[in-house]
C-alpha cells in the first residue's frame, strides 16, 4: 500500500503513484499501445485530423503533434477553408532548428492539407481513415456543434475534442482538450471528460500534459490570463495609466505582461477570445469577470494595445506608496477573488491549477502560491479593499471560506509531493525552476518521510508537471545583486537542504527521467548516494553564461565524489557552460545511465538494496586536492565571462580546500560576493531583474 503526502497528479489520470512506476519497473502506459489504441495498430493506423489547420492553434498543434505522431506512422490531415491563409508553413523553420531539416522534412510530408467548403466534407478524407478529431475553428457554438455533427455523420466511431477557449464540454456535446500557447511548444492541454480516455493516456505517453479540469465556464488558464488582462483595464480606467506601463507594474507584481502577449498572439483574435470568455463568465459568474467598454471596442477594432515604439517613452516612473497599494489591491483582488471561484468549483487538483498560471499565463508564481504566501486573513483583507474600490465585483463568485484549506497537503505542497511504501519513500518535483517554494516543500516532504521512519528514498521528477528541471529560479536571486547577506542565505540554506538527501537516509537515489537536469537541479540530485539519468538526458551547469556562481554545492560537492579525470571535466562544464549527454556522464557525474525500461527497475535495486552491481562512489570529507584551476581552449575576450570564470575557480578551489563541513559556508560566502559585482549585474540575472523591478 502506497501512502501519499497529498494525491499524485498522475492519480487524476488513472496512472497510478510514482511509486507504482518504479516498483512495477515500467511506464503505466506506453507511446506504441497508447497509440495503437487511439489510431489503430500498424499498418492500420487512422488519421488526426486538425480542422481549422492553419489558425493559430491548428497549426501549432499540426507541429506539435505530427511531429510526435510521425515516427508511428499516423497521417495527420490539416482541414481548412481555402481562403484560409497558411498557417503551417511557417512553422518550417522552427522545426529544421529543432528537428534537422531531414526530420522537418519527414514531418512536414507527413501532414496532408484538404480544403473544404465548411457544410461538406470533402471524399478525400475517407482514404485517411479518419479516428481522431481536434477541432480548433471559430468560437462560434453553432459553428461548433454543426462540425460535429459532420464528422458523425460520415465516422459515427471517431474521437472529437474541441480545443474551445471558453465553451463546456456540456455545451459543445464532445471532450475538451484545451491547450496552452504557444500551441507549438507549452506541452499542457485542460483535459475535459466523464473518464480517463485513450486520447489522454496518449498525450501524456508521447511527453505532453494533459491536465484533467472540471467542466465549467472557460477554463483555468483563461480565468487567469482573462483574468489578469481585465483587471489591467480596470486599473486603467481607475488611473489613465497607459497600457504599456500597467504591463511593467504587471510584470513586477505578478510575472506576466497580458497586453504585449495580445499583440503578440495577434490583438485582433486575441481580443475577441478574451472577449469572449469574460462575456461567458460574467453572464454565468456575476460583474467580477465583466469586460470593460474598452475591451467591447477593441475584440471588434482589433487594435493593438501597445503603440509603436518610437510613441512609447522609454523611461520609468514609480508609484508613491499609497498609490502603489492601491495598484497591487487593483491587480490582486480580482484575481485571489477568482481563484477562491475555481477552489470552489474544483476545477483542478491544486497543483495543476498553480502550475498552469505559472507556466501557461506566465505568473511568477502560480495565484495559490501567492495567497499561500500572504495567509487567509491577508487574502480577505486585499479581496474587500478591491470591493471597496470595485463594489459591482462582491457577488456570487466570492467565496472566502475556501481560504479554510489553505493549510492543507494540497495546498502547501503545490510543487514537491511524497509517497512511501513503509520502506521506500520517494520524493517528486513538480516544478521545472527551483526557488525558495520548493526548497520548502522539499524539507516539508523530508520532514514527513522521517516522520514515518523511512530510511530509503528516490528523488525524482514527477513524470507529469515536469518534463525536465532547468535549475534555480533567478527571479529568487535578484535581492542579492544588492544584498550579499541575501545572497549568502538563499546559497546556504538550499545547500542545507541538499544535504539532507545524503545525511539524513540509509540510501538516497536520484533519478533524471526528463530530458534536462541543469544547475541547481542537478546540483540537488548530485547530493544522493546514487544518481541515475536516462541516456538522452542533457546534464549542465550553466551558471557562467548567466553569470553566477553556482550556489548549491557545485563547485565542490560533485569533485567529492570522482577523481582527477572526472576534475577536469567538472572544470570543463563549469568554465564552458556547456552541456553533456546522459552517456557520457556515467561513472563521474551519475553512476548509470539508461533507456527508461533500464532505468526504472535499477532505480527500484539501489532504493530496496536488491542486485544492481553498482558500488557507491565515496564522499572525501576532507580537503579534496588535484583541482584544476584553468581548461584550455576556452573562448576569451568577454570581461564578463572571464570574471565569472575566475569567480568559479575562487569558489572551487576554496570550497575544495576546505572540509566537508566548512565548506557550506565557504561556497556561500564566493557565490553571496560574486552577486554583487557588476559583471553579474549587467549579465541575464541582473538584466531580468532591472526589466522586472524598474517600473
Amino acid at each position: 500500500m502506497t501512502t501519499t503526502m497529498r494525491q499524485t497528479t498522475l492519480e487524476t489520470l488513472d496512472l497510478g503513484t510514482v511509486r507504482d512506476i518504479f516498483a512495477n519497473g515500467a511506464m503505466p502506459v506506453t507511446p506504441d499501445a497508447a497509440v495503437d489504441a487511439v489510431f489503430g495498430p500498424t499498418g492500420e493506423r487512422g488519421a488526426l485530423v486538425i480542422s481549422g489547420a492553419n489558425g493559430i492553434v491548428g497549426s501549432g498543434k499540426a507541429m506539435q503533434l505530427g511531429s510526435r505522431l510521425q515516427p508511428y506512422g499516423v497521417p495527420i490531415v490539416a482541414l481548412d477553408l481555402p481562403s484560409a491563409p497558411d498557417g503551417i508553413s511557417k512553422h518550417y523553420s522552427g522545426l529544421v532548428r529543432a528537428f534537422g531539416r531531414d526530420g522537418a522534412d519527414g514531418i512536414m510530408q507527413n501532414i496532408v492539407r484538404i480544403s473544404y467548403d465548411g457544410a461538406t466534407l470533402p471524399t478525400e478524407l475517407d482514404r485517411y481513415n479518419p479516428r481522431f478529431l481536434l477541432e480548433a475553428i471559430p468560437e462560434i457554438l453553432e459553428i461548433k456543434k454543426g462540425h460535429y455533427d459532420l464528422f458523425r455523420g460520415r465516422y459515427p466511431e471517431i474521437e472529437i475534442r474541441s480545443v474551445t477557449s471558453g465553451f463546456p464540454s456540456e455545451q459543445l456535446g464532445v471532450g475538451v482538450a484545451h491547450p496552452a500557447f504557444p500551441h507549438e511548444i507549452n506541452k499542457i492541454y485542460e483535459i475535459v471528460e466523464q473518464e480517463t480516455s485513450d486520447v489522454t493516456r496518449m498525450l501524456w505517453a508521447l511527453g505532453l500534459q494533459p491536465m484533467r479540469v472540471s467542466d465549467n465556464w472557460s477554463f483555468v488558464l483563461d480565468v487567469l490570463f482573462c483574468g489578469v488582462t481585465l483587471a489591467g483595464l480596470r486599473y486603467h480606467d481607475a488611473s489613465n495609466m497607459p497600457f504599456w506601463k500597467i504591463d511593467k507594474h504587471v510584470r513586477r507584481l505578478i510575472g506576466a505582461n497580458p497586453f504585449r502577449a495580445h499583440d503578440a498572439i495577434g490583438a485582433k483574435g486575441a481580443d475577441f477570445l478574451t472577449w469572449s470568455c469574460l462575456h461567458h463568465l460574467a453572464e454565468n459568474y456575476g460583474e467580477v469577470f465583466r469586460p470593460t467598454p474598452m475591451l467591447d471596442e477593441r475584440k471588434d477594432t482589433g487594435l493593438n494595445w501597445y503603440p509603436p515604439n518610437h510613441f512609447r517613452p522609454m523611461v520609468d516612473w514609480s508609484l508613491e506608496a499609497a498609490a502603489n497599494d492601491e495598484l497591487r489591491t487593483w491587480l490582486y483582488g480580482p484575481m485571489f477573488q477568482m481563484t477562491t471561484l475555481m477552489l470552489q468549483e474544483q476545477r483542478a487538483h491544486l497543483a495543476m491549477m498553480n502550475l498552469i498560471g505559472e507556466q501557461c499565463a506566465q505568473f511568477r508564481s502560480g495565484t495559490l502560491a501567492m495567497m499561500r504566501a500572504a495567509g487567509a486573513e491577508a487574502v480577505i483583507a486585499t479581496v474587500e479593499r478591491y470591493h471597496a474600490l470595485h463594489p459591482d465585483a462582491a457577488g456570487a463568485a466570492w467565496h472566502p471560506d475556501t481560504l479554510a484549506a489553505i493549510e492543507s497537503a494540497e495546498w502547501q505542497q503545490l510543487y514537491v509531493n511524497a509517497e512511501h511504501d513503509g520502506t521506500v519513500g520517494v520524493v517528486t518535483i513538480g516544478r521545472e525552476a527551483y526557488n525558495h517554494d520548493v526548497d520548502a516543500e522539499l524539507n516539508r516532504a523530508i520532514d514527513w518521510l522521517k516522520a514515518a521512519a523511512i530510511e530509503r528514498v528516490i528523488l525524482t521528477g514527477d513524470f507529469h508537471l515536469a518534463g525536465q528541471l532547468v535549475g534555480a529560479d533567478t527571479s529568487n536571486f535578484f535581492p542579492a545583486l544588492e544584498d550579499t547577506d541575501a545572497g549568502f542565505a538563499v546559497s546556504n540554506d538550499w545547500s542545507k537542504t541538499a544535504r539532507r538527501l545524503n545525511d539524513e537516509f540509509v540510501v538516497s537515489v536520484g533519478f533524471i527521467n526528463g530530458k534536462r537536469c541543469l544547475g541547481g537541479m542537478l546540483e540537488l540530485m548530485s547530493h544522493c548516494h546514487y544518481v541515475v539519468a536516462v541516456d538522452d538526458a542533457t546534464l549542465g551547469f550553466p551558471e557562467v553564461t548567466l553569470p553566477v556562481v553556482p550556489g548549491m554545492e557545485g563547485c565542490h560537492w560533485p569533485f567529492r565524489r570522482t577523481d582527477g579525470a572526472g576534475h577536469a571535466k567538472l572544470m570543463q562544464m563549469l568554465l564552458s557552460g556547456r552541456f553533456v549527454g546522459g552517456e557520457k556522464a556515467a561513472g563521474w557525474l551519475v553512476d548509470a545511465v539508461g533507456i527508461m525500461d533500464e532505468c526504472l527497475p535499477l532505480v527500484w535495486a539501489l532504493a530496496t538494496d536488491g542486485d544492481h552491481g553498482i558500488v557507491r562512489r565515496p564522499l572525501e570529507e576532507g580537503a579534496v586536492s588535484g583541482v584544476p584551476t584553468e581548461v584550455p581552449g576556452l573562448a576569451t575576450g568577454d570581461p564578463a565571462l572571464e570574471a565569472a570564470r575566475k569567480a568559479i575557480v575562487d569558489c572551487v578551489q576554496g570550497s575544495c580546500a576546505a572540509t566537508l563541513a566548512e565548506a557550506v559556508d565557504v561556497q556561500s560566502r564566493h557565490s553571496a560576493d560574486f552577486m554583487v559585482t557588476d559583471a553579474c549585474r549587467r549579465g541575464r540575472v541582473g538584466g531580468e531583474a532591472k526589466r522586472t523591478l524598474d517600473v
